[in-house]
């Protein structure tokens, strides 16, 4: 019996499942560096070691690669706790426990799936799915802002998208091997403390 890895015409014959893992793992070093969509498919494919004809094969066209990027991203977040973590009913537990959970991602993967949200080239192309768990931890998380910080929507929502820069940019820096990771963890943790509880009502 043949193995995935048989050679053939001195090659390795690989599973369509990791030919797919290996040009998103090249997708996803690609991306960070490149900074947005969409991506220049002859690096790609020199970097995944495959042909342009082969990512097309897997991925039609550049948003299904971008989506399977962000399913891929967010599919370890949930993975990791996310839900949750943004389900805890004291905001200060669960901006900690979240802000930690995505600098690891960020640290590990890369701003993956905040350049693949943010990029206009992905405008009313992201997955509804995943546009939907977004939604629904951003919502949770607002709620609590709201309730615990007396903001009104608007500045809940405008705290909310200013601490998540955080742990992103934290995550970047790690990443880049600009900071060690003990460092960045630190630092989120300091930083999201010190963000709410300037924002905390004196009662």
């Amino acid at each position: 019996m043949r193995s995935e890895t048989a050679q053939r015409g001195g090659r390795a014959r690989l599973s369509p499942e990791v030919r797919r893992g290996q040009i998103l793992d090249a997708a996803e070093v690609l991306l960070t560096a490149h900074g947005g969509l969409p991506l220049p498919l002859e690096d790609l494919a020199r970097a995944a070691h495959v042909s342009k004809a082969l990512i097309y094969a897997y991925f039609p066209n550049q948003h299904d690669l971008a989506n399977a990027l962000l399913a891929r991203r967010f599919a370890a977040l949930l993975t990791a706790g996310l839900e949750t973590a943004a389900a805890r009913t004291d905001l200060f537990d669960a901006a900690q426990a979240c802000a930690a959970l995505y600098f690891d991602e960020v640290a590990q993967a890369g701003p993956v799936a905040h350049i693949v949200l943010r990029d206009p080239f992905m405008a009313g192309r992201i997955d509804p799915a995943w546009a939907a768990i977004r939604d629904r931890i951003a919502r949770r998380l607002t709620r609590l802002a709201r309730l615990t910080l007396h903001l009104s929507p608007k500045e809940a929502v405008a705290a909310l998208s200013l601490m998540t820069t955080i742990p992103e940019e934290a995550g970047r820096l790690v990443h880049a091997g600009d900071l060690t990771r003990e460092r960045g963890r630190e630092l989120t943790t300091r930083l999201i403390g010190s963000s709410l509880r300037a924002l905390t009502p004196d009662l």
